[in-house]
Order: structure tokens, then C-alpha cells, then sequence
């Protein structure tokens, strides 16, 4: 849907790519995809009749839609293009679709494009483990491309229905509401599913398989339901069942659920999962019976929220999805078993960030990369999650969750980009945050601290030092342990490469631990001199 102009200002500053994309969000805002797919056994051609609302920006000409070309027996191949029971002229090169029509602005208009093709990639068509025939949309991050004609692009979002011909042993999952399900003839069963409200390309799929089906229970009036392989059903159940106390959660301490249903799809997604908005499809190797994928599910309903409804603007600010969803994955487990375990969590993700930062300094926030796969990494997933840690401990709790929510209400159903998340955050505790989101986001690497004291004349002597290239402010606290059990906790104000401090201390210390509470991202040596 329409960005917002200081987003729109933003991409400018981005890429050739952003540049382009800008470019074309000045002319088009699609509202609508009617994806009518025919699918079959017999190969792994799929035939497509997408019908495309437009309502157009500004007075235009033409316009530019993301399909793959035909290459090497995999692509779309475009047979027509319809409005208004006339044909229109187009063109198909580099893997865009340039569609001849005048328009002026506030215009609305919708595009039939009739096409045909293999998917290369986007809709995945492969047996699964047990050897049965499945279909699986697969679109992050612009793969929708692959088989759908579309605005490729996590800035556009529209509303979606699938209208999915399939052979008659097939069950089919699609984003948003089920509408109906009607015989085609020729054993082959047509099946209906529509959202009310929008999404991105990213998440709009449809999936085809064998499944057994269990409705779980209703939550904030969506059905909770797990679609998984016959095989594995009674495992499979069970595992998937733990999605309703999860969304449970959420919907208590986030905003309410956004869409229609939510289906836990066993699939061949290449992910361990994929967040489909609606419809989460995870790894077929999730089910083991013994409900070891909690994390995994929770991760993946947080996206519902963060990713789905309120997305990045664009794929380098990645982190407010991936870091949002391993946070909050966090964040549930924390109130579900205890401090303790959000604690292991946070310092297991610590050391992933860290020892991603020596294989790759780069920032969280990184415009240079222009294959977007690269982007699944420990900057965005666990970097992105420790910055949220880090900001609640900035803000406070009761702030956070202000700040939280307020950030999903204002961007639901649209995207955000970082400096919106942090402008949110300022008017929320009234801090000027321009510091910390410029060294945790915008800055390579993490701080690597050597703290070294000795103790006399009953005062702790420190001095501290910063080893990486760029300087950090933050906060240390650090906890004297003494001899007898007996334990003195601090804080230090770091800023500067070399600093020295004096502690109050009735006794000699017997160890000195840095960031007792686990609060920062960091490296840390402490030396007795």
C-alpha cells in the first residue's frame, strides 16, 4: 500500500534498486491480487489468471509489474493481458512486465494477465519425505516473482485471493478466510480463500498437499488449526496444538490478532519456517512429537504482528521483522518459564552476534548487500533481538511495552522503517535515543571492553578501556563478589577509549563479574593487576 513520504524520502538514500522501486511506488499502488491457479500431476506447469487492482498515483503511460522470464524451461510465459474485455499491449524483458496502458491519477483499474510456466523457485513442487506430490508457496524475500505477477516488494502491500484448481487428493491452504470449496470436473476440486485486509508479497502464498486437518480452538475469533502430513498426524497434532497458547499470549500483550485464521502447515518451505501471514508454513522436519518446536512456533506467530502487519519498508531494515520475532520469542519464554530461561536465551544469541561480527563487520542495517538471502544472518536476527533487550533495559519496562505497542498500532496494515521505531520510542520516555539506535543499528560490531583493577585503601581501582575501532556510550554494571558470598553491585558511565574509576569497597574483592544481569551486547575481559 502507500508509504508514507518521509519512507518514501527514505529510499532514496538506499540503492539503484530503491531508487527504481521508488520510482515506480510515485506511479502505482496495487489494492487487490486475484492469484487463479490450475495445478496438476502430471507436471510441474502451473497456469495462472492473476487479476490485478491499480489505483494510480500519477498520470502514466505504462507500468511495471515483477515476473520472471521463461529461461532454460522455467519462467512465465505471458499469454495476454485483459482490461476492461480489452486486450493490452505489454511487453516481457529482464524479468519485468511492462503493461502499455494510459491511466491518470486516482484512477482505478483492474489488469487480467493469463500466463503459464514452471517455477524456478517461489512455488516449491517436490514430493515431501514420504514421497506424496506437494505445492508450497516460498516467497521471502521477492520470490513472489518466481510465479506470481506482482509489486515484488515488502513496501506494497494489498489485499489477496487465491482461487486454487487442484487435483481432488489435494487440501488447499491460502491466505486469509476460506471462502468455498466446489468440484472443477475431471476429478479436480477448486478451492477459495480471501484476506480482509492487507499484506505483503513476502508472505502471500497458497499450499497444496495431503493433510490431515485438526481445528484446534478459537482465539480472538481466529481459528487456530494445524494442517499436517497423514503420517505424522498424531504427532503432528499435538506439536501444532501449542499454537493456541502462544497466540494467546500475544494477543494479551501485543494488540489483537490481525487476520482471519491461523494454520500451522507442516511444508517443504526451505526455512525451519515461514511466517505466511495467516498460514505459517514450517520445516515437514518440525513434528517429532515431543513439542521441541515451541521456539520455533512462537517465533513465527510473532512475525503475525511484526513483519506481517506492521513490515519494513524495505529488506535492509529486516531487523524489525527477524529481530522483533527472536525477541519476542524471548519475551514469551521469559514469562512462561522464568527469567532464567530468557537469560540463557540472551546469552546464547550473545555469542552468535559475536562471533558473527568477526566473519562479517557490518551493521545491522546494512545497505550494501543486494542479495537479500545474505541478510538471514545473526545481525538480524540476534543483534536485532539483543538491540530490543537493550532498549527495554534504556526505557524501562512499563515504557517498553508502551513503546511496543504504540510502534504495532501506528504501522499495522503498513510499514516502518528504523527511524520510525525510534521516534516512536522518544515521544514514548521522552529520551533523545539518536545515540543509542546510531551505534547498535547504523555501527559495525559490538564493544570490547577490558577492565582491569586492583584494590587498595579499601576503594576498587579501575581502568577501562574500548579495544573496537568506533567508540560506544552505555552503561556497565558489574557485581563484586567477595569471600564470604556477600555481593556489591555497579554502574559505570563508559564513553570514552581509556577511563579510570573508584569504587567504595570495605573489603577485597575475590571476583568481579561484568553484566551480572545480562543487559549488554558486548565482549569483556577482567583482569586483577
Amino acid at each position: 500500500m502507500k508509504l508514507r513520504l518521509s519512507i518514501l524520502a527514505l529510499f532514496l538514500s538506499t540503492s539503484i534498486f530503491a531508487q527504481k522501486h521508488y520510482e515506480r511506488l510515485e506511479k502505482i499502488d496495487v489494492q487487490h491480487y486475484q492469484f487463479e491457479l490450475t495445478l496438476n500431476d502430471d507436471n510441474d506447469q502451473i497456469e495462472g489468471k492473476a487479476t490485478i487492482t491499480i489505483t494510480f498515483n500519477k498520470d502514466i503511460e505504462e507500468f511495471m509489474l515483477d515476473l520472471i522470464n521463461p529461461k532454460n524451461g522455467k519462467g512465465m510465459n505471458v499469454k495476454r493481458v485483459m482490461s476492461n474485455d480489452k486486450r493490452i499491449p505489454y511487453t516481457h524483458f529482464d524479468n519485468e512486465l511492462t503493461i502499455k496502458s494510459e491511466a491518470n491519477k486516482g484512477d482505478t483499474k483492474s489488469f487480467t494477465i493469463t500466463y503459464e510456466g514452471v517455477p524456478e523457485t517461489g512455488l516449491i513442487i517436490s514430493k515431501n519425505k514420504y514421497g506424496d506430490r506437494t505445492f508450497f508457496g516460498d516467497n521471502w524475500p521477492n520470490r513472489g516473482r518466481h510465479w506470481l505477477p506482482t509489486v515484488d516488494h515488502p513496501s506494497d502491500k494489498a489485499t489477496v485471493e487465491w482461487i486454487v484448481t487442484a487435483p481432488n487428493h489435494y487440501n488447499v491452504v491460502g491466505n486469509g478466510r476460506f471462502v468455498e470449496k466446489k468440484a472443477a470436473g475431471d476429478n479436480m476440486t477448486t478451492t477459495h480463500w480471501k484476506t480482509d485486509v492487507v499484506i505483503p508479497v513476502k508472505v502471500m502464498v497458497m499450499g497444496a498437499a495431503r493433510f490431515a486437518i485438526d481445528e484446534v480452538e478459537e482465539v480472538d475469533g481466529a481459528m487456530v488449526s494445524s494442517w499436517v502430513y497423514p503420517q505424522d498426524e498424531k504427532e503432528g497434532f499435538y506439536d501444532y496444538a501449542q499454537a493456541a497458547p502462544i497466540l494467546k499470549w500475544f494477543v494479551n500483550n501485543v494488540a489483537p490478532y490481525p487476520y482471519a485464521k491461523l494454520a500451522n502447515v507442516q511444508s517443504k518451505t526451505q526455512f525451519g519456517g515461514m511466517e505466511n501471514a495467516g498460514n505459517i508454513f514450517y520445516s515437514e522436519r518440525s513434528i517429532d512429537g515431543k513439542r521441541s518446536a515451541e521456539g520455533l512456533i512462537a517465533h513465527e506467530i510473532a512475525h503475525q504482528w511484526f513483519g506481517n502487519s506492521a513490515s519494513e519498508a524495505n529488506w535492509h531494515h529486516a531487523w524489525l521483522s527477524e529481530g522483533f520475532a527472536t525477541y519476542f520469542t524471548n519475551l514469551y519464554m521469559e514469562q512462561t518459564y522464568g527469567r532464567d530461561r530468557l537469560v540463557e536465551m540472551a546469552k546464547t544469541q550473545r555469542e552468535n552476534v559475536i562471533s558473527f561480527s568477526k566473519q562479517q563487520f557490518v551493521p545491522v542495517v546494512n545497505r550494501a548487500v543486494n542479495d537479500y538471502m545474505k541478510l538471514l544472518n545473526a545481525n538480524t536476527y540476534q543483534k536485532g533481538g539483543w538491540v530490543l533487550h537493550m532498549l527495554r533495559n534504556e526505557v524501562g519496562d512499563e515504557v517498553f511495552w508502551k513503546g511496543i505497542r504504540t510502534y504495532y498500532n501506528k504501522f499495522k496494515y503498513s510499514n516502518a522503517l528504523t527511524e520510525d521505531l525510534k521516534q516512536v520510542f522518544e515521544e514514548a520516555s521522552g529520551k533523545d535515543l539518536g545515540q543509542f539506535f546510531k551505534q547498535w543499528i547504523y555501527t559495525p560490531g559490538q564493544p570490547e571492553i577490558e577492565f582491569n583493577w586492583t584494590y587498595k585503601g579499601k576503594k576498587v581501582h579501575i581502568l577501562t578501556a574500548q579495544d573496537q575501532a568506533e567508540l560506544f556510550k552505555f552503561d556497565l554494571d558489574f557485581l563484586i563478589i567477595f569471600d564470604d558470598g556477600s555481593t556489591q553491585k555497579e554502574t559505570l558511565s563508559i564513553s570514552d577509549k581509556y577511563q579510570s574509576f573508584k569504587v567504595k569497597s570495605k573489603k577485597r574483592p575475590a571476583g568481579i563479574v561484568l553484566d551480572p544481569d545480562t543487559w549488554l551486547l558486548f565482549q569483556g575481559k577482567v583482569t586483577e593487576k
